[in-house]
């Protein structure tokens, strides 16, 4: 099954315009439902300060922790790709929608394991960049970084080594097949019945064949996200906006209506 899904997709070309397009399309998304939108962005910046205050003197594990949130975006923006999927198809939208996308609803099991393993699957490999970026940091860098200002000293304005701009490079390569196994993978499944190691195969595909485009929005996630991070407040609007434009990167990129739709497709409701 896996070579007959990947081949009844169709992967189309991209225009270096798209990334603009898409944050376009994100923003007219988050507009309609800007209650869920403000809740998913309130949720990530908790997590960024409960974050802060657990690592703050450990700040190797937090500078790991906030970049390798990167790869577990898509998980979290598994409700926003469904909203945005219902108002699409002029379907309700509300928290229930957001709600029965991940749970069973009144007595009857929903759960999508796929979207479920593969959200495991991310998990592990965020905790592995944390680790990694944790030991690099702890074993080249010559004074012990504790506080973001010992990191900000030592690692990123340092002139007499090169451990950041190394640190960088090792972040980018182990983060690059990440993105590329991810960057349509979570709304294909959402929307279409296929297994998940044939819809990665698909997202690879929609970055081969569009490398260009699909790298701006590589780095439009990165910076976007980094900054509205970093400004705390800032991922209240800027985290919304990007998960429903990663919606429109999947419907713009993969036509996938040869393949049957998720059986709980339709399971949009009111809040």
């Amino acid at each position: 099954m896996s070579h007959a899904a990947v081949s009844q997709v169709i992967v189309r070309e991209l225009s270096t315009e798209a990334p603009l397009v898409w944050l376009k399309k994100g923003w007219a998304d988050f507009t309609q439902a800007p209650l869920i939108g403000l809740a998913h962005g309130a949720a990530v910046d908790l997590f960024g300060l409960v974050l802060l205050l657990v690592a703050y003197d450990e700040f190797w594990l937090l500078a790991g922790a906030f970049t390798g949130f990167l790869a577990l975006a898509p998980v979290v923006a598994v409700g926003l790709y469904a909203v945005s999927r219902a108002l699409e198809r002029g379907d309700p939208v509300g928290f229930g929608l957001v709600f029965r996308t991940w749970w069973s609803w009144r007595g009857h099991p929903r759960h999508d394991w796929r979207l479920v393993c593969f959200g495991l699957l991310l998990c592990l490999s965020g905790t592995g960049w944390v680790l990694t970026s944790a030991a690099f940091i702890t074993l080249l860098s010559p004074v012990p970084i504790n506080q973001p200002l010992d990191f900000l000293k030592y690692i990123v304005l340092a002139r007499d080594n090169h451990i950041f701009e190394w640190w960088w490079l090792l972040g980018v390569t182990l983060a690059a097949p990440v993105y590329a196994s991810t960057v349509v993978t979570i709304p294909l499944l959402l929307d279409r019945k296929i297994p998940v190691w044939p819809a990665v195969l698909i997202s690879w595909r929609v970055v081969l064949q569009n490398p260009i485009p699909l790298a701006v929005w590589a780095v439009t996630l990165a910076v976007s996200s980094m900054l509205g991070i970093l400004a705390m407040a800032g991922s209240v609007l800027v985290i919304p906006v990007l998960g429903h434009a990663s919606w429109h990167v999947y419907r713009d990129s993969v036509d996938a209506s040869a393949l049957p739709p998720r059986e709980a497709a339709r399971e949009a409701g009111t809040s």
